[in-house]
Parts: C-alpha cells; structure tokens; sequence
C-alpha cells in the first residue's frame, strides 16, 4: 500500500468515495420515483444499490487506496498503524471532495438543483445510539476480516451496511462524510443539517470503540506462530 505513490491513492480515495455517494443518492432518488410511496420498498432498492456498490468500490480501489471511502475507517486504520499519521489529512480531504462531487453528479443526473440543503430530521438518542453501534460495528467487521480472512472484507462489508440499513433505527450512515455530504441533498437519502455534528460524534466513539474491542479480540497473542 505505501509502495503506492500518494498522490494515486488519493485520487482512488476520492473517486470511490464519489461513486459511492452518487450511488447513496442516486439509487434513493430513483426508489423514492418507482417505488409509488412505499417508503419499505424505496428503502429496499437503495440499501441494495448501495451494498453492492461497496462491494465493487473495495474490490476495485482496495489494492490502491484501501477504499476507506470514510474518515472514521481511515482514523482506525491510523489508529491501528495501518495508515501513516501524515497521510490521514489528506485522505480526508479527498475524501471530502469526492463526496461533494458524488452528490452534485447524483443531482444532475437526475435534474434536480445542483445546490440542495435536506430537510429531513434525523435526529435524537435512539438514531445517534444507532450510529455508534453501525460504526462499531463497521470497524469490527473490517479488522474481523483483515484478521481472518483479507479476501472476505468487501463482500462482509458491503453485507454489513445492508444489515445496517435495516438494523439500526439511523439506517446505517456510519460515516461522517457520508453525513456531511447527505446534508446537501434534500432527496430520500438526505439528513438535516442540524443532524450532522450529533451523528458525526456517534460515529467517531463508536469507531474508538470498535479500534479498541478489535484491538483485543483479533491481535496475535504473543509467541503464537499460527
């Protein structure tokens, strides 16, 4: 991974992380218009997209950047000596941007105003509790599989964030630039503004929480030469 030229990997990071917003609000947008109101079934064909979404983006991206795709994961990855501390600020700002880009391309795609702010209220004790178990969980399961089984972890995660939808009463964000850049689309995927920093916060101790369970249960013990 660090053979790989920065400036590459950065360029993988936001590119994924664009694709898969796009795919966030696009396939939100376009289950919202087909689904005659049935909020059950919008919700079905954009958990699906986005599942399989992930899957692609981290077979694809994972050799070159890792395909975090979130800033909790690459704040793990640091964390854990994974990601070098002086390449964790620009991942985050690639990033940032490629969400923005994903967001604006899923807009006009669709015709909608480039410029959005959503209005859907996302907030609460039940959904930020809900965002720091996604994320722990989401943490979990990606050292789980880098422990175990390395060749599993973009099929178990892209599972993961299907379960997650319907699992957890937040429908699963458990990335704070996947919030951040929801906030900007008034679409079925969005979240309001005011919602942002409380689900943020939730994610981030949930990720702390995640580094330190994995941190226990998946190192090698000492001397063990399996």
């Amino acid at each position: 991974m660090t053979a790989i030229p920065l400036g590459r990997r950065l360029a993988a990071e936001a590119l994924a992380t664009g694709l898969l917003l796009a795919t966030i609000i696009g396939s939100g947008i376009m289950a919202e218009r087909l689904s005659g109101g049935n909020v059950g079934v919008a919700l079905l064909g954009n958990t699906l997209a986005t599942g399989a979404m992930l899957v692609v983006l981290i077979l694809i991206f994972g050799p070159v950047s890792g395909a975090h795709m979130n800033p909790a994961v690459s704040l793990a990855m640091t964390l854990r000596g994974r990601l070098p501390r002086r390449d964790l600020a620009p991942y985050i700002l690639a990033q940032v941007a490629g969400a923005l880009i994903g967001v604006g391309c899923a807009h006009l795609m669709f015709d909608l105003p480039l410029l959005q702010l959503a209005t859907t209220v996302r907030s609460g004790p039940p959904q930020w509790l809900a965002e720091f178990v996604a994320t722990f969980g989401l943490v979990l399961t990606i050292f789980g599989c880098l422990a175990t089984r390395p060749a599993a972890t973009p099929g178990a995660v892209g599972l993961y964030i299907v379960a997650g939808y319907w699992y957890t009463a937040s429908t699963c964000f458990a990335n704070p630039v996947v919030t951040l850049a929801r906030s900007l689309s008034d679409s079925f995927a969005g979240i309001a503004p005011g919602g942002v920093a409380p689900f943020v916060l939730a994610q981030l101790l949930g990720m702390l929480a995640g580094v330190w369970v994995a941190a226990r249960l998946f190192e090698k013990p000492v001397g063990d030469s399996v």
